[in-house]
């Protein structure tokens, strides 16, 4: 487990790749606190499902849905 600051790391990165999407995150919060590995995992599907629903709500989701209207 890591004993220092978090915020002196570079934050982790991860790619997310299906037939239609690439997506590649950032991941600024640490999850390092979350000692049961299962739960860890829980905690960040659940805040990857929040961050979907966030941007759903923004005025820069429609603008991205415009991109195929041209």
């Amino acid at each position: 487990m890591f004993d220092g600051d978090f915020d002196e790391l570079l934050y982790p990165e991860l790619t997310l790749e299906t037939d239609d999407m690439v997506m590649d995150l950032t991941i600024k919060k640490d999850y390092s606190d979350i000692e049961d590995i299962h739960e860890r995992k829980k905690e960040f599907i659940g805040d990857l499902i929040l961050f979907i629903k966030e941007f759903n709500e923004t005025p820069e989701s429609l603008e991205f849905f415009k991109y195929y209207d041209d």
